[in-house]
């Protein structure tokens, strides 16, 4: 099972690396979640900046000069399987060797996980005594080794050395993987977006939440395996394990929450709901020349206090958006009783409504709080799901 499955595919240099791209693609859409780390000499074959757009993330080339001091361990650490799609002689040579000479090697070298390594390169090479070598020292470290097939190759010869079929090496990544993904089996409920309260037919009260956050937490549980319910005001991600709920105001988005809560393991309520909404909304459009109106307000649905006092409630997140201090969102984590509470400081530059990254203090129910650096939305949701999955397993909000 892919899904769920964090993946790194390492890509080196020959010109097979252009089915690295198709790889992603399918490895995306079975439901992992996909980072790349490259060779210097793959980019002459595909540009880093096609993987980022296809995985959300820009790739690793190089292991100085970025922010991460370690950058290989982590995405060794991060990774749940490894597949070096094309391998060409000179990587299998530094893998057989322990050279970690460059981010590809160094990640594998690296790596706890399983390894799929599928070989590019033409006859001669391939057949090799020296290739031959290395193919049976990685096949005796347990690495899997997806054989090339006979067909045409660079330059217009033909025989053994071309990539194996994409699909194939995907098979024998899930093979090695085995297993279901973490959040298998789970059904996780998720609200996202800005509630928008009438004031009349044309306007509205309303707030500048883009659902983004929410999306790729959606999106992090589907590929985790999860069944998504996903309860939003905004545009939703097209995902075959997310069904999407469309609602608008904050009554609708709780009556929608209230009906399906009870179906969820997990609840993460990321929405912005507006606190307040006109008592009556004008029926007809509010004209400028009949002066300024005056509208009494009053609290809307409290969606996360109630989900918190169910009796059987599902393993609660909570999201808050504060400016500055967080300690607002401190006593919010205590009041409300969630399991966690993820607060950030929409007034810092990056971490605002419709960015796309965030930089968020995680809470606890004894009040000891984490924070993490500023992260693309994605990572967070990632890391979110980290947290919860080690928390449900050791029975606390650790």
């Amino acid at each position: 099972m892919l899904a769920g499955r964090r993946i790194v595919l390492g890509i080196s240099g020959g010109v097979a690396a252009y089915k690295a791209a198709y790889l992603a693609r399918r490895l995306i859409e079975r439901g992992g979640t996909v980072r790349c780390v490259m060779t210097a000499s793959s980019t002459e074959f595909i540009g880093p900046q096609t993987m980022a757009a296809i995985t959300g993330a820009q790739p690793l080339l190089d292991l100085f000069g970025g922010d991460d001091v370690s950058p290989h361990t982590n995405l060794a650490r991060w990774a749940d399987g490894i597949v070096v799609v094309p391998a060409t002689a000179a990587t299998l040579a530094r893998l057989a060797n322990g050279l970690a000479e460059d981010a590809l090697s160094a990640t594998v070298i690296a790596a706890q996980c399983p390894v799929v390594i599928a070989p590019a390169m033409h006859t001669e090479m391939w057949e090799h005594p020296a290739t031959r070598v290395n193919v049976a020292t990685l096949t005796s470290f347990g690495y899997a080794i997806v054989e090339p097939e006979s067909g045409e190759l660079a330059g217009g010869d033909s025989g053994i050395g071309r990539l194996a079929d994409p699909e194939g090496i995907i098979e024998v990544l899930d093979s090695v993987l085995g297993g279901p993904g973490p959040l298998e089996g789970r059904t996780v409920l998720v609200n996202a977006g800005g509630t928008r309260e009438a004031i009349d037919p044309v306007r509205y009260i309303g707030n500048r939440s883009s659902g983004r956050m929410g999306n790729a937490v959606a999106i992090s549980a589907a590929q985790r395996g999860a069944r998504v319910i996903l309860i939003t005001t905004a545009a939703a991600p097209d995902h075959p394990s997310i069904d999407v709920v469309s609602v608008e105001s904050a009554q609708e988005m709780a009556d929608a929450v209230s009906q399906r809560v009870g179906a969820a393991d997990i609840a993460i309520l990321t929405a912005a709901v507006a606190d307040f909404r006109p008592v009556v909304a004008a029926e007809v459009k509010l004209r400028r020349a009949r002066g300024v109106p005056e509208f009494q307000l009053e609290p809307t649905p409290d969606i996360l206090a109630g989900v918190a006092a169910m009796s059987d409630r599902p393993f609660l997140v909570g999201f808050a958006a504060e400016v500055g201090s967080v300690d607002d969102a401190l006593a919010k984590a205590k009041e409300k009783g969630v399991d966690l509470l993820v607060a950030n400081d929409i007034a810092k530059v990056g971490a605002g409504f419709g960015s796309d990254t965030n930089e968020v203090t995680i809470i606890r129910p004894d009040g000891s709080m984490d924070s993490w650096e500023m992260m693309s939305k994605a990572a967070v949701a990632d890391r979110l799901w980290d947290t919860i999955t080690a928390a449900m397993t050791d029975g606390t909000s650790t």
